[in-house]
């Protein structure tokens, strides 16, 4: 089969671009690089930048993603940038440039050779999670059983109030089924929450139990695409980003901690209402981070057909 030709953006379309990413992030990062300077937090804007090892320069260095080429004078500092390459004169006839004209790609099949596990993996992850149904009956409770019976162990997580006070959020806790499938938030319960949790999530069963109704699987829908980078656009990996901003928000205006003079008012999910609410946002965001698993996916699947066909996951896993 041959390859498909690919797409050339010529210096002014993609510095424009570079410049419209770099907006983009700053809108973000710029606040958390200043609280940082001045050894401030914030408990909802911080997160993305320190419990994801994507760094705000990492995030800020714009990729045009796989099947696309770079030209121009500027193209030339890229030719020593990771995971790009120069093109030759063959290359450069393939993608309809005249010899002798400076444009770079990215390095498919060094990537690919580096970060086999990684893809690999990744396939796995995003496709086992769009087939499976969405499940929405957590209403938030991880963030509970996190601090559950707190005092009894001498934690202290974060730097926030409970709302409820000590007594209120295990109550809470007590008082409804715990049912998180998410390892990465099932791993900080504390050690009497693991108990109440009616599933048993681990790493390696993670493969087999993320589903798109959970919003930290839908979070993590920009560590995926952040890992697979510079293969995928930065534009996608923004978009997973924004996504996983606001999926964090709402988690945490359902969790325990009192945010509102943070602007944050509570979810109260310790009430009928409460639970509705939460429902609502998390079939809203599970909807929003399928499509953009999909989209993800069909970026990974050029990446898994160079490992073989039995990596490549159209259709179910």
């Amino acid at each position: 089969m041959l390859e498909p030709r690919p797409r050339h953006l010529p210096q002014e379309t993609w510095l424009a671009l570079e410049a419209a990413h770099h907006e983009r992030v700053e809108r973000y990062a710029k606040p958390y690089l200043a609280r940082r300077s001045a050894g401030e937090k914030h408990p909802v804007e911080d997160f993305l930048f320190t419990y994801y090892t994507q760094k705000p320069g990492q995030l800020l260095r714009w990729h045009p993603g796989d099947g696309v080429v770079l030209s121009g004078p500027k193209a030339a500092e890229r030719a020593g940038w990771k995971y790009y390459r120069a093109l030759d004169d063959g290359a450069l006839a393939a993608a309809g440039l005249t010899a002798g004209t400076v444009a770079v790609t990215f390095d498919r099949g060094q990537f690919v050779a580096d970060r086999t596990e990684a893809v690999r993996f990744a396939g796995i992850i995003l496709a086992g999670t769009v087939a499976r149904p969405a499940q929405f009956g957590c209403f938030g409770l991880h963030e509970w059983a996190m601090v559950y019976r707190q005092d009894k162990f001498e934690l202290r997580h974060e730097y926030l109030k409970l709302r409820l006070g000590s007594e209120g959020t295990d109550a809470v806790v007590e008082d409804n089924r715990i049912r998180c499938s998410h390892f990465d938030a099932f791993r900080f319960y504390t050690p009497d929450a693991i108990l109440l949790n009616e599933l048993t999530p681990t790493r390696d069963k993670q493969r087999t139990m993320e589903q798109p109704g959970c919003l930290h699987a839908n979070m993590d829908l920009y560590k995926w695409a952040y890992k697979l980078a510079p293969a995928l656009p930065s534009e996608l990996v923004m978009d997973c980003f924004e996504l996983s901003w606001r999926i964090r928000a709402m988690d945490m205006q359902a969790s325990p901690y009192d945010l509102e003079e943070w602007g944050y008012p509570a979810i109260r999910i310790e009430t009928p209402q409460g639970k509705a609410e939460y429902v609502e946002y998390q079939r809203a965001f599970a909807a929003e981070a399928q499509a953009l698993r999909a989209r993800v996916l069909e970026k990974v699947e050029p990446l898994l057909e160079l490992l073989g066909p039995a990596q490549s996951h159209k259709g179910n896993p």
